[in-house]
């Protein structure tokens, strides 16, 4: 099913070829009106066409004006400003499209076209240590965008490239053998492993004998000793199954786990072909990628891929992770989601890998790169959230007290509801509500961490979302008359076809409207989180969806109505509720039937 933005993007580009005589070369950039009194679409693409072509941007918006087809349109397209093109839908094909999305499996929403592979790396926990909150912008920013690419039809591989390498082993190690407290590591593994990291951690510090000690474990793990080996797994397993119980408690998935440690064998032989194909040279006895031509990474330090010690880095883990994923899955482009501190690195990873690719001449395999910044999450106080005592707060704490204070608010409002009812609702309500509070922010900004606003059930709160979805729900469940299902499959795709209880979606009342032509947008916001890798644009969707559904239902009856009025608002109900499952769905968060 074509979108209406993609449809008048195809009509005007049309018009604008018999406009000029010639193919256009930009989008016409169909955009949603900022202002709905001056109509529902802008055509902004004409005025840069303009200046390329050396035309007058008003006469040519008014020769494409001209030509644009009317069939879908209420009134003859406006000119305004210095070039813009103002549009607004016909109240007879809104009521088209909506029947015909309200059938759609994809509940309106085209696949792409061209399909595209993502190789998406997000999340990277380290062995030994907790998931804090610092984690969660990474793990949930990354799985939403997932999400919604693999929706748009795209291919998606979700790869955890966890830290499971590094000096901090030979540390672990000897804590392992020295100060190990099996009843500890058997209640509570990570936090087991961190306390004998800090503590050997400071011994190394008082006593060089320690640290000493340290590098000789570190040298023999590296060097493949049986016994460091097996401890290093088990610290390893120890980890990944608090992970995945981290994982699980917030609906994240990977396709692949594959730590620094998996890339090791590799190593040696990416820094002798850089070296051989001049990508890298040495220096002060290291082997380094210089960025002496490029404008914004001259001045920066060089790219390190060997000390001079022949220790490898985390640079060279990080092209032989590039290589892996562009053998085996031939990505379109790799997304890494990690916070705004480690740009540098990755913009010097980006070019390096380029670099390498072109002396390999595999041009045509290097894939596109993205790296997902975001900010810090705050406390109320505008400083990083942590702890009373000032510890970094764990996201296993978070989660749970997310879920404690959401049981509360369930229990004073529903009290008369089983406790095992209320917990279930908590646990949905709880997670999902510290999940959009941090998708629903501008991602490359600060935010300040806030109960109160998060579980709020008004304004833009995930409860107030599920509640709007609960609320859709008690629809039908009031009805019960069998007249709630609105789609048949005979009829999918064909518009001119009644669906099995004869509804059609007939627009009456000017919330009607309004809301239909929200819902016909549900395709542009996900569009634009997939363009722009923000999820607040979905978010941002999906609160203005209820607000509207909360107008149009309360200036429209809905059970109370005469047929066919009755049918066709059930079925405007049931594709807001179907659109509003799906899009929370997008978000990582869940929906339930009763709050």
């Amino acid at each position: 099913m074509e979108s209406i933005r993609d449809l008048l993007e195809r009509v005007t580009l049309k018009a604008i070829a018999e406009a000029t005589g010639r193919p256009a070369e930009t989008p016409a950039l169909v955009r949603e009106c900022a202002d709905p009194k001056f109509g529902d679409y802008q055509i902004n693409g004409i005025m840069p066409l303009a200046k390329k072509i050396g035309l007058n941007p008003r006469d040519l918006a008014q020769q494409v004006a001209l030509r644009i087809p009317l069939d879908v349109l209420a009134a003859a397209p406006q000119v305004a400003g210095a070039g813009f093109i103002n549009l607004r839908l016909k109240k007879e094909f809104v009521e088209h499209k909506i029947s015909e999305a309200a059938r759609h499996e994809r509940l309106g929403v085209p696949a792409a076209a061209k399909p595209k592979t993502f190789v998406m790396d997000f999340s990277s926990p380290n062995i030994a240590k907790p998931m804090h909150v610092g984690h969660i912008r990474s793990t949930i920013i990354g799985d939403s965008l997932g999400r919604a690419l693999r929706f748009l039809g795209h291919r998606v591989v979700a790869d955890n490239h966890i830290g499971d390498w590094g000096t901090q082993f030979g540390k672990l190690i000897v804590g392992w053998k020295k100060i190990r407290d099996d009843a500890a590591l058997a209640a509570d593994p990570i936090a087991a492993m961190e306390r004998m990291y800090r503590h050997v951690n400071e011994l190394c510090e008082k006593d060089p004998a320690v640290l000493d000690e340290a590098r000789r474990e570190l040298a023999k793990l590296q060097s493949g000793d049986a016994e460091n080996l097996a401890i290093w797994k088990r610290m390893g397993e120890l980890s990944r199954h608090q992970f995945d119980t981290v994982y699980s408690r917030l609906g994240v998935k990977f396709d692949f786990t594959l730590g620094e440690s998996f890339y090791n064998p590799r190593l040696k032989e990416i820094v002798d072909e850089l070296r051989a194909l001049n990508v890298a040279e040495e220096s002060d006895g290291a082997l380094c990628i210089f960025f002496r031509d490029h404008p914004e990474l001259k001045k920066a330090a060089p790219f390190i891929v060997q000390k001079a010690d022949g220790a490898f880095l985390y640079a060279t883990t990080d092209l032989a992770t590039v290589l892996h994923r562009v053998e085996q899955w031939q990505p379109d482009e790799i997304i890494y989601v990690t916070d705004a501190r480690q740009q540098l690195h990755f913009k010097q990873l980006f070019e390096a890998s380029r670099r390498w690719f072109a002396a390999k001449g595999w041009e045509k395999k290097l894939p596109h790169f993205s790296h997902v910044t975001f900010g810090s999450v705050l406390g109320e106080d505008g400083k990083p959230f942590k702890t009373r005592s000032g510890d970094t707060v764990r996201l296993t704490e978070l989660l749970d007290e997310a879920e404690e204070r959401a049981f509360e608010v369930v229990t004073e409002k529903n009290p008369e509801l089983p406790e095992s009812a209320r917990k279930e609702i908590a646990r949905v309500v709880g997670v999902g509500a510290v999940k959009y509070a941090d998708l629903s922010q501008n991602r490359t900004t600060d935010y300040v961490f806030s109960w109160n606003k998060m579980l709020a059930m008004q304004g833009n709160t995930a409860p107030y979302l599920q509640y709007a979805y609960v609320r859709i729900r008690s629809i039908f469940r009031k009805a019960a008359d069998g007249k709630s299902e609105i789609r048949n499959p005979k009829s999918a795709g064909n518009p001119n076809l009644e669906t099995e209880n004869g509804a059609r979606i007939l627009l009456q009342h000017d919330t009607e409207i309004t809301l239909a032509k929200h819902l016909l947008k549900f395709s542009d916001g996900l569009q634009q989180l997939a363009e722009d890798d923000k999820p607040n644009w979905l978010t941002s969707y999906l609160y203005d969806l209820a607000t509207k559904f909360s107008a149009f239902y309360d200036q429209c009856p809905v059970l109370q109505s005469e047929e066919p009025t009755r049918r066709s608002r059930l079925a405007l109900c049931r594709f807001t509720a179907d659109v509003m499952k799906k899009g929370l769905e997008l978000l990582g968060i869940e929906t339930i039937e009763q709050m």
